[in-house]
């Protein structure tokens, strides 16, 4: 008698169907019940016992940090893979389940580029929420398919008495509104067609915590109503309302049967993912292999993740191959740092186990070891354009120092934060080797107070930190007259303008139709998205260089050693954006020009030594008299309280420098929009919790800078 087959055994073999394979992920407003979700389809999956799946106080099984279980809530994403069986075919669906807070929301944006769909789930009672729009949001931008899972229906009719009738009235408000927000942010080819809709199954509700779920096709097929599910909570003890579910509304058969159904394998998606996220030529063998998902063509893998691995330091790097077949042992090309590499193992993952196998084809989310890079890094075997940067739609905008408590432990320091910065590339670390003072920025409190928490209880190491200190930009308000910028040796001159940049190139960039690069031979996107614009072929061979939303042009004429210096020119402009000379923050919205140049005719005499300077202090001239400005952060929060609560919140906004944008009334529940400075926002959730006596929450909807009162500026 054949052994039966293990989990692992069917995962390794269902790897190489590239068909029956679904690259997806679960995103959602922080606390509407992701990580409950993603257990309960590990235990029927049988990677963990149904008994602790779903357990708060136990311990979800995708936390893998002590403090994940101490706040209750997911911090990193956790990718795990499981077999399915639809309609007699056995199907292979890897799932990364992200965390809600906003705090951590650059782990979605990372986990987007790996998968092709992504489940949205939705609390039945508090709806579609800012957290939810950013996540869909992160998705369509990365051209990710969405479907809908409401969940927690069991709070609409244990806590809010609701009839079958307004369950349904209720479901259909929030999918009306899901697909609005869809036709909204979607690019206009999938506006219509990633709509949702009840009848064909693309949408789904339940609860993840009692572990069922259902949808209209899977109703008529058992033959249940939402009679039953209402029979459920009112007539029903634990145990029979357990039996019922396992018999006819299991949430891993209806959840796992509408990913295979609605979201797409990775052959179909890359046709059109592909083109959005990596701008090569698509004509070329490689271009074509990414394209079709070729497991026969070049290696094409993206780092959307590093792990390391805290008893041997090793690292190890998840992501998403989307061409060719990855094996151990393999000479690989590493195309961000520019070098050649060895992969040591490949891994699948085997629940939430990564396990080792000896290759694994195109179209798979894997791990691979042996590889030192960033996240974001393609992965080749011989040089290749790489594919496009992951950027997180939010900017860190918090900054604390960071120092060791005993002097020794400085090298220790260094390392540690090197490899924390590697884990999660939204924290930026600026490390002063001379004074021993590092910088860390964060995406707010609470990730950096996470980040800190790590380093002393996982990595051992004490530190102390400074108070939090804020992130500002700088810009220009006006054109500046040219100012000349003189080499050390007088002998080379560099001409130079500042201007703010115009409105619709700084959208361009925001939105990423404009690709954050050094422009070195004509670039499709960039030429066709100016072309659109109206920009003439001169203007748009002008640009030069595309960084952190400022623009190099290069406006010289006829001048012949440019080709020498313009990549150290390039070096100097963002060295410049990076710390401008008014306070020594980071530049923004500003157009740069260099307008003429005259360099001495011997090549000795124009190096590096000579160009930095000049160039640094010709910009640096300009700025100063382009009416520079400080632009401070703002956020954009959206505040629920209760009633009677609502002048005590308008108050406190009012006393953060804050502007009410909209107050509007949600039955007993008041809701707030309001901008408030992030300077003011430093112990904004225990202000709130004081002020609403604990009633009252606070969600991010959007981050934007602008400039300082004058009053404060002048302190």
């Amino acid at each position: 008698m054949a052994a039966k087959e293990s989990s692992f055994e069917k995962i390794q073999r269902l790897t190489s169907t590239q068909v029956n394979i679904r690259n997806v992920a679960t995103s959602a407003h922080i606390h509407h019940g992701k990580t409950a979700f993603t257990d309960n389809l590990l235990a029927a999956a049988g990677m963990m016992s149904a008994k602790a799946a779903g357990d708060l106080e136990g311990g979800m099984a995708t936390w893998q940090h002590a403090d994940e279980q101490e706040r209750l809530m997911t911090v990193d994403s956790a990718n795990v893979s499981m077999a399915h069986n639809y309609q007699g075919e056995e199907y292979l669906i890897n799932l990364i389940d992200t965390p809600g807070h906003v705090d951590f929301g650059g782990n979605v944006t990372r986990a987007m580029r790996a998968i092709d769909g992504t489940f949205v789930l939705i609390c039945a009672v508090e709806g579609i929420m800012p957290q939810t729009e950013t996540v869909l949001r992160q998705a369509l931008k990365e051209r990710v398919k969405p479907v809908l899972f409401i969940n927690k229906v069991d709070r609409l009719i244990n806590e809010l008495k609701f009839t079958p009738e307004q369950m349904q009235e209720r479901f259909m408000k929030l999918i009306n509104e899901f697909n609005h927000l869809i036709e909204q942010i979607a690019e206009k080819e999938f506006g219509q067609k990633w709509k949702v809709n009840v009848n064909d199954g693309s949408v789904a509700f339940g609860s993840a915590r009692e572990n069922w779920a259902l949808s209209i096709p899977f109703m008529k097929k058992k033959e249940v109503s939402f009679k039953d599910i209402y029979r459920l909570y009112t007539e029903m003890d634990h145990e029979e309302r357990t039996k019922w579910i396992w018999a006819n509304a299991p949430l891993y058969d209806v959840i796992l049967d509408m990913a295979v159904k609605h979201l797409p394998n990775p052959i179909e998606a890359q046709k059109y993912r592909i083109p959005k996220i990596w701008h090569g030529d698509q004509n070329t063998e490689f271009g074509k292999s990414l394209l079709s998902c070729d497991k026969n063509g070049e290696v094409g893998f993206v780092i959307t993740r590093i792990i390391i691995d805290p008893r041997s330091g090793k690292e190890v790097s998840a992501g998403r191959l989307y061409s060719g077949t990855l094996r151990a042992g393999m000479d690989v090309y590493l195309n961000n740092l520019k070098s050649p590499a060895k992969i040591q193992q490949v891994l699948v993952y085997n629940g939430i186990k990564p396990e080792q196998l000896e290759s694994v084809p195109a179209g798979n989310v894997l791990a691979i070891t042996g590889i030192n890079a960033e996240v974001g890094e393609t992965i080749t075997e011989k040089e290749q354009t790489p594919f496009e940067e992951i950027k997180h739609i939010f900017q860190p905008v918090i900054t604390k120092s960071i120092e060791v408590v005993k002097t020794q432990d400085l090298p220790k320091l260094i390392e540690i934060l090197r490899k924390v910065s590697k884990e999660d590339p939204s924290l930026k670390v600026e490390i002063n080797e001379q004074t021993g003072e590092s910088l860390i920025s964060g995406m707010g409190e609470l990730h950096l107070e996470i980040i800190e928490n790590r380093i002393k209880t996982e990595k051992g190491l004490e530190v102390k930190t400074s108070a939090p200190i804020i992130v500002y930009r700088e810009t220009a308000k006006k054109e500046s007259p040219v100012k000349e910028g003189r080499s050390p040796n007088k002998h080379n001159g560099f001409f130079i303008k500042v201007a703010p940049l115009d409105a619709e190139l700084d959208e361009a960039i925001q939105k990423g139709d404009l690709p954050e690069i050094r422009v070195k031979k004509k670039n499709d996107q960039v030429t066709n998205t100016l072309s659109a614009m109206g920009w003439g072929s001169d203007e748009i061979r002008n640009i030069k260089d595309i960084y952190k939303g400022n623009v190099l042009f290069d406006e010289t004429r006829g001048e012949v050693h440019i080709g020498e210096v313009i990549e150290m020119v390039m070096d100097a402009f963002e060295e410049v954006m990076d710390a401008s000379p008014l306070a020594r923050e980071p530049a923004m919205k500003m157009k740069v020009s260099l307008v003429d140049i005259k360099l001495h005719e011997d090549a000795i005499h124009r190096g590096p030594a000579q160009v930095y300077p000049a160039v640094r202090d010709g910009i640096k001239e300009a700025l100063l008299q382009a009416s520079p400005a400080i632009l401070e952060p703002l956020q954009i929060h959206v505040i629920e309280c209760p009633d009677q609560f609502m002048g005590a919140v308008t108050k406190l906004v009012g006393g953060k420098r804050g502007q009410l944008l909209d107050m509007r009334q949600e039955g007993s529940l008041s809701v707030i929009k309001a901008k408030i400075p992030v300077s003011e926002m430093i112990g904004w959730s225990s202000d709130l919790r004081s002020a609403t006596e604990g009633r009252g929450t606070s969600s991010l909807l959007d981050q934007l800078f602008e400039p300082v009162p004058m009053s404060i500026q002048d302190l």
